[in-house]
């Protein structure tokens, strides 16, 4: 394994995850989630030993890494934090191009080599016509894709990501999740990533890290999320407390769609319906009458209308 958590106990002057035992071999995409304050930066910290274990150990590549220099870390890890600070009067080739200074002295100039790589990295995240643009003039989105290209150009084995997709729409999302997953089958890297958003695992992720009740919880995406039934809940987001929700019997997006439009038009007891979606349309059951609705529309006006 190339990185290994060992009965790590993490945190401050206090513990916030246990006896953390985890693991991801090269090629791995692992997704990382949790609420916040579960400890999420505090585990990338402490991996990258900015921040010591309160006991357990962390190895890369079967090395401590408390054993490591600043600058072996930089070159088996590259990082990018969800607040970054600016460099004033960088641009973006600037920025991309200091993925390189690990491997030269304080003052240096690109190999031929190097330039190709970094022009071809800003091709790839589609900044191109940004190219020179100082980073203060660029869009919360394509600066955060500029950070993520300089992790990238450092061609460290793993890659670690703190929220790297929250200023991105979702074209720029799909991007930069494609182009992550690539460089971990392609290339042989370790892309670990943190976001609320568990969607994300069932398409980019091999490997999920569920900080829960001071637990780590690892495992393939698909055994995780069946083992926590609160990930894919459609309840996850409540917002009315006086909900009390039918039985749904549909694709998980539309059960989700539904379970929204329900609490959000509805304060009623509608535990006595059962709505199925099938064939494009969907069923309302109730004791006495079988009803169907095409949209959504429709359905909040029957809710509306139940006395």
């Amino acid at each position: 394994m190339h990185l290994e958590i060992k009965q790590a106990h993490v945190g401050y002057d206090t513990t916030l995850i246990s006896n953390a035992n985890a693991d991801l071999k090269l090629g791995d995409v692992c997704l990382l989630i949790g609420n916040n304050g579960v400890g999420k930066t505090t585990l990338i910290k402490s991996i990258l030993h900015q921040l010591s274990l309160l006991s357990g150990e962390i190895l890369i590549n079967q090395k401590n890494i408390k054993t490591l220099s600043v600058k072996e870390i930089a070159e088996n890890i590259a990082i990018v934090f969800s607040k970054s600070s600016i460099p004033q009067h960088y641009t973006v080739e600037d920025l991309i191009s200091l993925g390189k200074y690990i491997y030269y002295p304080f003052y240096f100039e690109l190999k031929k080599q190097d330039r190709e790589e970094v022009s071809y990295i800003i091709d790839e995240l589609e900044l191109g016509q940004y190219r020179h643009t100082l980073l203060k003039n660029l869009s919360d989105g394509n600066l955060q894709k500029a950070f993520i290209g300089r992790a990238i150009t450092q061609n460290s084995p793993v890659i670690i990501l703190d929220e790297p997709t929250t200023h991105l729409d979702e074209k720029n999302k799909l991007i930069i999740l494609k182009t992550l997953r690539r460089l971990a089958k392609e290339q042989h890297k370790i892309i670990l990533f943190s976001s609320h958003d568990w969607r994300l695992a069932k398409e980019f992720a091999d490997k999920i890290w569920y900080v829960k009740d001071n637990q780590l919880f690892s495992g393939l995406v698909e055994d995780l999320l069946l083992q926590h039934d609160e990930l894919t809940n459609a309840s996850l987001f409540q917002v009315n407390e006086n909900f009390v929700p039918p039985s749904i019997t549909a694709p998980q997006v539309h059960k989700e769609m539904l379970y929204s439009l329900l609490q959000k038009n509805s304060e009623k007891d509608l535990s006595s319906l059962h709505f199925e979606y099938k064939d494009g349309f969907w069923e309302i059951l109730t004791n006495t009458s079988r009803q169907q609705y095409e949209s959504f529309e429709k359905i909040v006006n029957f809710v509306k209308n139940i006395h």
